[in-house]
């Protein structure tokens, strides 16, 4: 088979001399019509840490590629910064950026028909927007995380961006004074790469090395190492070996891969965005999966690593410790991951993980051993009830009691919740509603870290309850259950619920419940108005028209027609 198949249509015949001719201006010459053309997809940005240092990784990707034998032809896509849009409006655009990368890749692939595509991603939404658009298209493709940060460091301990999240609630609650909310801040992001704790970008980046889209090891690598650009120049060349070989996204993003994922997630105690966007990935790669089997999977694999957010280390000590492959050789020993399961190297993940000891080192307590691991089952409890009939994501590490029953503090927006945490409004033994900020209602289900870290900061993480029909930043722990649907906007439960309303979260039972009656439910459901769209016009009008529920991934185009 050519290894050219798909870009041929461009390159090949007489009636394609034009096309040529423009291909000759970007670098080809007369020996290059016949070999693959590979897309880079390159999301680059000085908006955030997590992807300035990608530009470089693109260079080192182009390298591999073309000694490879490939023609490699570099496209910019976008990302946005999660943690510098934390707690304003320009976070409702996070998730959109999901769906605009995921179709912005799609658009130059197909577009320009490439033979393959290498997709380099750091901050949140690139790993999931590029995966989507991945398993949309199958042609040929491998992922490369842009790497993620190393610790800050402040009075001998290890800093992310979460502690200065954390530090704001401290200061509020008067628990530190001014200087050090400074020096955190000043310490927290030290250089290039993607938030250091086992937030959004590490868990989706550990969940693509799981599930065989990324090269062994390189899901923990600091974005400034040397190791992260000789692996990306690896993955180059891997890639061009799957191209001659046709190895094919679907083949590899199956049942059994998204199930290996979802133990790799459950095990280094990953984020609750990891549970939306395998939904959204799944779907493009035709593969049923439901919020069901997070709970599934859950049940029967422990979490293994002491990672933060709420635990001590970070990714780059997970990495020293033997990063994913020595999470999956312990799941796999223990018959928690499908060994049959083909990577995009061409070998089993059995195969991948021959020579991984069957433990961790001795040395370090990053990695637990199996007989002595950090929770005997996995952290994302999916929560059902009256308040959530569709279901709604609940991260139970870093508590010690799973359940919670108390009177309702309703915010109709992110903001008025945060502005009553740090006024001091909040008591021990409440539980804080916050709603209409779900996929259509938000639009672009924000997350949480400002209110969650507010809370933490203040001491109140084991004794106040948050629910919520939008999201949380991976660097979210305490008692909080997100992505509760149906969502308000639609007219869901929590739309309903009234200051000073009974809830219970009992993470134990999967029970997010509302104590009232069904009768008195239907009588406001009768009263419930929908309200106005925020946005009539532009990306957030569109997102909010198309968006499904986040049950189901909050994917824009389901039943289009």
């Amino acid at each position: 088979m050519s290894d050219n198949l798909r870009s041929s249509v461009v390159t090949q015949g007489v009636q394609r001399s034009p096309n040529r001719a423009m291909l000759r201006a970007v670098g080809f010459t007369d020996s290059d019509f016949t070999k693959p053309i590979v897309g880079v997809a390159n999301s680059y940005s000085t908006i955030t840490p997590c992807n300035m240092g990608i530009n470089t990784l693109a260079a080192r990707a182009e390298t591999g590629l073309r000694n490879a034998g490939a023609m490699p032809q570099i496209f910019g896509t976008i990302t946005i910064s999660d943690g510098i849009s934390m707690g304003t409006e320009g976070m409702k655009y996070s998730l959109v950026s999901r769906e605009v990368i995921a179709d912005s890749i799609e658009t130059a692939c197909k577009g320009q028909s490439m033979d393959g595509v290498l997709a380099i991603g750091g901050c949140d939404k690139n790993m999931p927007g590029a995966m989507i658009a991945i398993a949309r298209m199958n042609i040929p493709a491998i992922f490369v995380y842009g790497g993620t940060i190393k610790p800050g460091h402040y009075n001998g301990r290890d800093l992310t961006v979460v502690s200065a999240f954390e530090a704001v609630g401290q200061y509020s609650a008067g628990k530190i004074d001014e200087t050090e909310l400074i020096e955190v801040e000043r310490r927290a992001c030290p250089g290039a790469g993607s938030c250091g704790g086992m937030f959004t970008a590490n868990t989706m980046s550990s969940a693509f090395e799981a599930l065989g889209m990324s090269l062994p090891y390189s899901s923990t690598m600091a974005a400034e190492d040397e190791e992260k650009a000789e692996s990306t120049e690896l993955s180059g060349k891997i890639l061009v070996e799957a191209i001659r070989n046709q190895i094919l996204p679907r083949q590899i993003i199956t049942r059994k891969s998204i199930e290996n994922a979802i133990s790799v997630i459950m095990a280094v105690g990953g984020s609750t965005n990891a549970v939306l966007h395998f939904l959204a990935i799944a779907r493009a790669a035709g593969v049923e999966l439901t919020l069901d089997d997070f709970e599934t999977i859950r049940a029967r694999v422990p979490v293994l690593c002491d990672l933060k957010p709420s635990g001590r280390y970070v990714a780059t000590d997970l990495h020293k410790a033997g990063g994913i492959p020595q999470v999956m050789k312990m799941l796999l020993k223990h018959n928690l991951l499908h060994g049959d399961a083909q990577t995009i190297t061409g070998q089993t993940i059995a195969e991948v993980l021959a020579n991984v000891p069957d433990e961790p080192p001795a040395d370090q307590d990053v990695i637990r051993p199996w007989n002595n691991p950090m929770y005997s089952q996995g952290h994302l409890a999916i929560l059902k009830g009256n308040l959530a009939t569709e279901g709604a994501v609940a991260k139970i590490t870093g508590i010690k009691k799973p359940q919670i029953t108390g009177a309702a503090r309703v915010y109709e927006s992110e903001e008025s919740c945060l502005e009553a945490i740090l006024a001091g409004k909040i008591q021990a033994g409440e539980v804080i509603v916050v709603r209409y900020e779900g996929p259509k209602g938000g639009p672009g289900m924000r997350e949480m870290l400002a209110p969650t870290s507010a809370i933490i900061g203040a001491g109140l993480g084991d004794s106040v309850g948050l629910i919520t029909d939008g999201r949380f930043s991976g660097g979210t722990y305490g008692m909080v259950v997100g992505h509760v649907a149906p969502e308000a906007a639609v007219g869901g439960a929590i739309a309903l619920v009234q200051e000073g309303d009974r809830i219970t979260i009992d993470a134990n039972q999967r029970l997010l419940h509302l104590q009232v009656s069904d009768e008195e439910l239907e009588r406001r459901r009768a009263a419930w108005q929908p309200p106005k769209p925020r946005y009539t016009t532009g990306v957030l009008a569109k997102y909010a028209k198309l968006v499904s529920s986040s049950s189901i991934g909050a994917v824009t185009d389901l039943d289009l027609f």
